[in-house]
């Protein structure tokens, strides 16, 4: 219990001072650094950043919680790998939510003090369901960045949806063998009577590999997924998708799921469409994007 109090602390400490030596450095931008939430254990989380599909961002890759390191060479690597830099955040859920505030507060003001700072595919991510289908702003002005791309079609921002579009895998054909398939949030696996409850239906955690949770869509004619990318990777391939929301990011995509609860579900899946050319729509806006971020940028 001690252990854990220290190093609560520890982590809390790191947070302010990280923060705080990133905001009175000299910035500069002498290269570039792609900041996400580098989780493995979040497919989706993993695959949404620019740097995974575009040559000149390869390895630039820094997690946005690095802040929390108590490593002192760890937390020395990110506060220098922001302040020498140009940034690009995202993608992910990365606004309104506490979780992510203060960094961002912190890369808005950068932004404000002529440091390039390009915002590519976020969006909210507000946890409080009294929130869903009522966010018109961003919980920091995005105005004063570079360019932002945000992957909530009718908020502030050019609508660039979330680059994971541009991975090979959905360039691969599937066949539908199965009627219904689930793509749990992680979160769900903690509630045992839920994964019961569906365990007749092929399904899988969003922290599985990418390759098995694209099996898993591919091989269904309808989804049924509490994940971000569960339901956007499902509208890629053409797939029904209905979405049981935990969050308001669910709500703000230019084409719409259908909604429902998983106590309701079996019988609402039936309810939800397919959409054609998004996959195509979604690739073409973000090498559009891409374009602009490199000018901007001067990538080479």
């Amino acid at each position: 219990m001690l252990n854990s109090l220290i190093k609560s602390f520890q982590r809390k400490q790191s947070r302010r001072e990280s923060l705080k030596r990133i905001q009175n450095a000299n910035q500069t931008n002498m290269g570039v650094v792609n900041l996400h939430r580098v989780n493995p254990q979040n497919v989706g989380d993993f695959y949404c950043a620019p740097h995974h599909y575009f040559e000149s961002l390869q390895n630039s890759e820094l997690d946005i919680f690095g802040h929390r390191e108590t490593d002192k060479s760890k937390l020395d690597h990110f506060v220098n790998s922001i302040s020498r830099n140009s940034l690009i955040i995202g993608g992910g859920g990365l606004l309104n939510r506490g979780s992510f505030e203060k960094q961002m507060k912190v890369f808005e003001q950068l932004a404000s003090n002529d440091k390039k700072v390009v915002m590519w595919g976020v969006g909210h991510n507000s946890k409080n369901s009294k929130n869903y289908r009522k966010i018109y702003q961003y919980n920091l002005d995005i105005s004063k960045f570079g360019l932002a791309g945000t992957r909530d079609f009718s908020a502030p921002g050019e609508y660039v949806p979330c680059v994971s579009c541009m991975h090979p895998i959905f360039n691969e054909s599937f066949s539908s063998k199965n009627e219904l398939g689930i793509i749990f949030h992680t979160d769900s696996l903690k509630s045992p009577s839920l994964i019961e409850k569906f365990s007749s239906i092929p399904n899988i955690p969003n922290n599985a590999s990418l390759e098995e949770v694209i099996s898993l869509i591919g091989s269904c004619e309808n989804i049924i997924t509490n994940s971000y990318h569960g339901m956007y990777w499902g509208m890629l391939l053409k797939k029904k998708v209905s979405v049981v929301p935990n969050s308001s990011k669910f709500f703000d995509f230019k084409y719409q799921p259908n909604f429902t609860t998983f106590e309701d579900s079996l019988t609402d899946y039936k309810k939800a469409q397919s959409y054609d050319g998004i996959l195509e729509e979604c690739k073409s806006i973000n090498q559009i994007f891409y374009h602009k971020v490199s000018e901007y940028l001067e990538l080479q």
